[in-house]
């Protein structure tokens, strides 16, 4: 995370300064040669994502004139990263690696919500999980225990910690491993770790192998808690103000449409992660709404400050869309 902070003002000229370039054939968002605006997001191969590759398929993009590409990563720190450095136009990200990113001076900007927890403890898409026979009974019970989250000092630290707090346990002694989502599974099984923090669709994988759910972490950290967003740089924002807009709408279409057509997040989440039948169907489905939950943050912005993940508050009127 240092590593990526550091690196946020480092390219604020570089990224300014290609964007305006004149061998940039969509230098007005237009997409130049009539082929359409050539798009790179960055995103997570979780079930968060349904609604981008649903917006591809359903051509909610190609008839904005944006030719998209998603590119995964694994996590949302190095996708930060990528819209910083110009690998990607826009990405997904969660909101702390947002927060994170704009509080050390990344000129970044949220364009539109990402994915939002159901707020249902036990039903989440989201959740702290544990092997069938782990004599790990609570919350509580992790302290000095092997927890596996996708990325360090991030959202499943914040996240994790506060159900351990919520269940009574020392949030200070948790010994937190970083390793992909779909790895999480077998890490568990395999005994790697101890604990897993899991979105879906591997929580279901977890389930249907035997395990349980510990706690729903987003649950406990804040009711209907936005999770991640979809962003770009204050240089693409500056440079194509018309390729912002267009995604936008097409993100928000997007998020309209899977949250009206569960079967088809169903489906298309098994076109870009490898799941069987039985953990498609058994996917417990987040929510998409267009609208960003602003306390939801501001409890974010707090737990992380505590945790020490920010050195210094998040400004969420200069990451938030206006």
């Amino acid at each position: 995370m240092r590593r990526i902070l550091a690196a946020a003002i480092a390219v604020t000229t570089l990224l300014a300064a290609a964007a305006c370039t004149s061998d940039d054939p969509g230098a007005d968002g237009t997409g130049g040669g009539g082929g359409g605006a050539k798009v790179t997001v960055g995103v997570i191969p979780i079930i968060d994502v349904a609604p981008i590759y649903l917006g591809k398929q359903k051509g909610f993009f190609a008839r904005r004139g944006i030719d998209l590409t998603l590119s995964t990563e694994q996590g949302g720190a190095p996708i930060v990263e990528g819209v910083l450095s110009g690998k990607y136009q826009f990405g997904f990200s969660n909101v702390t690696s947002l927060m994170a990113a704009q509080s050390a001076g990344a000129p970044l900007r949220a364009v539109a919500n990402g994915v939002t927890s159901t707020g249902r403890s036990g039903r989440d898409f989201s959740a702290i999980v544990v092997t069938g026979g782990s004599p790990i009974r609570s919350a509580r019970d992790l302290a000095g225990k092997r927890i596996a989250v996708n990325t360090l000092k991030n959202l499943g630290d914040t996240t994790v910690r506060q159900s351990v707090r919520r269940a009574g346990g020392d949030a200070a002694n948790l010994r937190f491993q970083a390793m992909p989502f779909p790895d999480m599974p077998g890490a568990l099984q395999a005994g790697r770790v101890d604990a897993a923090w899991v979105v879906e669709p591997q929580l279901s994988a977890v389930l249907t192998q035997g395990g349980q759910v510990l706690a729903s972490n987003f649950v406990d950290t804040a009711p209907d808690l936005t999770v991640a967003l979809y962003f770009t740089s204050q240089g693409t924002i500056t440079a194509k103000p018309k390729l912002v807009t267009d995604f936008t709408d097409a993100i928000k279409e997007s998020l309209r449409y899977a949250a009206g057509h569960p079967e088809e997040v169903r489906d298309v989440v098994g076109t870009y992660t490898q799941i069987n039948d039985t953990v498609r169907i058994a996917m417990i489905l987040p929510s998409w709404p267009e609208d960003i939950n602003r306390p939801s943050l501001e409890r974010v912005a707090a737990l992380g400050r505590r945790d020490g993940i920010f050195k210094k508050a998040p400004a969420l009127d200069q990451l938030l869309p206006r």
